[in-house]
């Protein structure tokens, strides 16, 4: 219940479960059956999304700009400089709702041009039934990796896969979803086991690769403090970590 209740205090998560409901309200009422069928192309989907959205958005070279590189520590590199912090877990409805918009209209969009029957219907299935309830899924797994709680096996798979990404190497293990790590090793970002007997710790793991004293990095972690619950004790760690 603890989860659900952390989970669900998120904006993101809110939104993103009303268009879930919404979704199977369309298709309950108003889609055709073989509609249902496609329910898995969602997940498949955004198990992509979420990979790429990971690796090539989120894991951007840190701008020089400091509003653009803002905006990336509240999408992602703040989870990276505090990975514990609850604040952070959750992709910003600022990220998540123009996504799923933007998935939803180009799935309707190429049903529609190639002639699909339905394909208002279509983009329902795909995007706000599948893609959404996958969405739910990663966010469920990734809050879970970074709480120290007991977890069943697929979790704490999860868990030790996703600190690898955290604490070995944040250029591997993008994936979070269980399943998603066939993503990794087909394009090359997984980290083998025989390798990470050998492999050393990336210098500034937890800042991405950046000094822990890079004036972006103190400006955001000022700027953000009070949203995010930081302590001056907790900036002033990550300033000299």
């Amino acid at each position: 219940m603890t989860r659900l209740k952390l989970m669900f205090s998120h904006i993101s998560i809110v939104g993103m479960c009303l268009a879930a409901l919404t979704g199977i309200a369309i298709m309950v009422f108003h889609a055709p059956w073989w509609a249902w069928l496609l329910i898995p192309f969602g997940f498949g989907a955004q198990m992509l999304n979420e990979y790429s959205l990971h690796r090539f958005v989120f894991h951007l070279p840190p701008p020089k700009r400091q509003w653009a590189f803002d905006l990336l520590y509240q999408a992602h590199y703040g989870h990276h400089d505090f990975p514990t912090n609850h604040g952070l877990f959750f992709v910003p409805p600022w990220v998540a709702l123009p996504v799923l918009g933007l998935n939803f209209c180009l799935v309707w969009g190429i049903a529609a041009l190639i002639g699909l029957p339905a394909s208002f219907d279509i983009a329902v299935a795909i995007v706000l039934v599948g893609g959404v309830l996958m969405f739910m899924g990663y966010e469920w797994f990734h809050m879970t990796s970074h709480l120290n709680i007991p977890k069943s096996k697929i979790a704490r798979h999860v868990t030790t896969l996703h600190n690898q990404h955290h604490f070995r190497d944040f250029s591997k293990w993008f994936h979070v979803s269980p399943g998603g790590e066939v993503i990794d090793r087909v394009m090359n970002t997984a980290i083998d086991r025989e390798a990470l007997r050998t492999k050393q710790r990336i210098e500034f793991i937890r800042t991405l690769g950046l000094r822990p004293d890079d004036p972006r990095l103190v400006a955001a972690r000022t700027r953000f403090a009070e949203k995010y619950g930081l302590s001056q004790n907790e900036i002033a760690r990550a300033a000299a970590s």
